[in-house]
């Protein structure tokens, strides 16, 4: 009974932190040179992946992903639908996933290691930077084959505008799942 209890609590986790993943997903900042925009969905990803562990950050992921599929309006600029996720964007989309899993995977082994806090703190940034580099590299990647252009391009387009918030995120979201793990231990 108490291992049912384990897992409901972590599916409703799940959607809340899909329905976050949604949320950030809105406070988007177009750019004028590229069809990525500058939003807040990567922190949320980071959030799912280290409180949840990679089982149940990859489900609230693939929650997110599914709602927006079926049309519900939970990618940036309020839009949904197939369109989006074979469109420019739909790589990052896909990386979502990827991120949440390696970052979930690599954030558990972290905390079970016997460290500092410090130590801690800096391997679970390296954990999401790493969840990070798996977003940028499918996003990347979907963009220069629907654009046709070539790496440079992908990496001005997908990668260098963004290096600076992520790296924010990436930070704020470490010292969130190390205060958060303590109310929410795998």
């Amino acid at each position: 009974m108490d291992n049912t209890k384990t897992n409901l609590k972590f599916f409703i986790l799940s959607a809340l932190f899909a329905a976050l993943t949604a949320v950030c997903s809105w406070i988007s900042v177009p750019l004028p040179f590229t069809p990525v925009p500058i939003n807040l969905a990567t922190l949320a990803v980071f959030m799912a992946g280290g409180i949840l562990g990679p089982k149940y950050g990859l489900m609230a992921e693939c929650v997110y992903v599914l709602c927006g599929f079926f049309g519900l309006p939970v990618f940036a600029g309020f839009r949904g639908g197939p369109s989006v996720l074979v469109g420019p964007t739909g790589g990052f989309i896909a990386g979502y996933l990827a991120c949440a899993l390696v970052a979930g995977i690599l954030v558990e082994k972290v905390y079970r290691l016997d460290i500092t806090h410090i130590r801690r703190i800096i391997y679970t940034v390296l954990s999401m930077a790493a969840g990070l580099f798996c977003c940028y590299a499918l996003g990347m990647v979907w963009f220069m084959y629907l654009t046709g252009s070539g790496l440079f391009e992908g990496l001005l387009a997908c990668v260098v505008p963004f290096l600076p918030g992520d790296g924010l995120k990436i930070a704020l979201a470490a010292v969130l799942i190390d205060r958060l793990r303590k109310i929410f231990p795998y």
